[in-house]
């Protein structure tokens, strides 16, 4: 089984690689290994639903550039496909008078990145678009949108299948070995052999790297967001989308209100320290992955940098009232008894041995293998970016 390019993950960064490699090179075999029976199985189709703008990323980083170029693609790819997608705007709310300069710092980044329809309103203002928040002051972020991304991943899959490219499911990748001038990729059903390796696996990203490299120095630490639905009787409250200001030292936005694509509005998510890469259940649990997390040297760095803010993550996802009490900061209304329990997803957050998080996408380019290591949120909204530009690398 020889192929020109393997690349390990279905979700959409690698898919939208493969299929930007195909359309690069048309005449490459190229193979897409899932471990999965089907595409976009976690991070992919376990996220918020949203087109980020953005607004929130450093001026020139990776998450900058291919979130601006990635929000013009993945809408005109809607347009063409008909993915459902809605461009209805947020609004980004200081809810008091101490988060006002943080307001500010992100509207700077907005303008920085090259957003041309940013505007500060007033609290007459943006409750003129949200009746029911509360707040001091807000910007409003009119290029901000949700989307089917499931769907934007079956399709791609569908365009990548009639480029001539081939995907295997229910394959996960076992070991990895360079040779002379190949690639073997070993899985639990059969051997592979390649040129060129691209892996895209998400919350194992980092064992796919230490596979080929001595030199990985980062971790994966999984972290689950949580989300209530609000219930149909209370869904008036939210129109489209309202977002706290975030804590600048966490890389996570809070718990915001999202309308969804497909109907209903979600409450959350958290950002639960998870003990299992794959755990969507609090009480999900695998020992050894456990360990892993806590015997790491940056993990214990940044326990201890961050341990209040992350028990009292632990404390919201076991409590439902204090879930709702941090609702509350921007809707004073919600009450406990209109929220029901939603679903989860698993964000995948490298961190290196010196207790940071890696703020930006991550990409190892080692001649004949690219290894993705940290690709979170803005992904999904960038992932037709992020392709073409490991397609460049590879």
């Amino acid at each position: 089984m020889k192929y020109d390019c393997v690349i390990v993950g279905a979700g959409l960064v690698g898919l939208s690689s493969a299929y930007h490699l195909l359309k690069i090179k048309p005449h490459f075999r190229v193979l897409v290994l899932e471990k999965e029976s089907g595409v976009s199985k976690h991070q992919s189709g376990h996220n918020s639903g949203v087109i980020h703008s953005g607004i929130y990323y450093k001026s020139g980083s990776l998450k900058a550039k291919n979130c601006i170029n990635g929000y013009n693609e993945i809408i005109q790819f809607a347009k063409e496909y008909g993915i459902r997608y809605d461009l209805c705007g947020k609004i980004i709310v200081a809810t008091n008078k101490e988060e006002l300069p943080l307001l500010d710092n992100i509207y700077s980044r907005g303008i920085q990145n090259g957003l041309t329809d940013l505007t500060y309103l007033s609290r007459d203002e943006f409750r003129e678009i949200e009746p029911h928040c509360e707040g001091v002051r807000a910007i409003k972020v009119s290029q901000t949108g949700i989307i089917d991304y499931p769907a934007v991943a079956e399709k791609i899959k569908e365009l990548f299948l009639e480029l001539g490219g081939n995907i295997e499911f229910n394959q996960k990748v076992l070991n990895i070995k360079q040779n002379q001038g190949t690639i073997s990729v070993e899985t639990s059903k059969q051997t592979f052999e390649t040129k060129k390796l691209i892996s895209c696996a998400g919350l194992y990203s980092d064992k796919l790297t230490a596979m080929t490299s001595q030199k990985n120095d980062v971790k994966i630490i999984p972290f689950r967001g949580e989300y209530y639905k609000i219930k149909e009787s209370k869904q008036h409250l939210v129109r489209n989308l309202i977002y706290p200001v975030p804590n600048p030292n966490f890389p996570f936005l809070g718990v915001h209100f999202t309308r969804m694509i497909n109907g209903g509005i979600e409450a959350g998510p958290n950002a639960v320290l998870a003990f299992k890469r794959e755990g969507y259940s609090f009480f999900d649990f695998n020992l050894g992955e456990t360990m892993q997390t806590l015997t790491w040297p940056g993990f214990l760095k940044i326990a201890a940098k961050y341990g209040k803010t992350g028990l009292g993550e632990m404390y919201r996802s076991l409590s439902k009232s204090a879930f709702t009490k941090a609702l509350q900061k921007l809707m004073p209304e919600i009450q406990e008894s209109d929220l029901e329990a939603g679903g989860a997803g698993i964000r995948a957050q490298a961190c290196d041995r010196n207790g940071n998080l890696l703020d930006d996408f991550d990409i190892v380019n080692d001649g004949n293998i690219i290894h993705v290591r940290n690709a979170p949120s803005p992904a999904a909204t960038s992932c037709l970016s992020i392709g073409k530009t490991i397609c460049e690398l590879i």
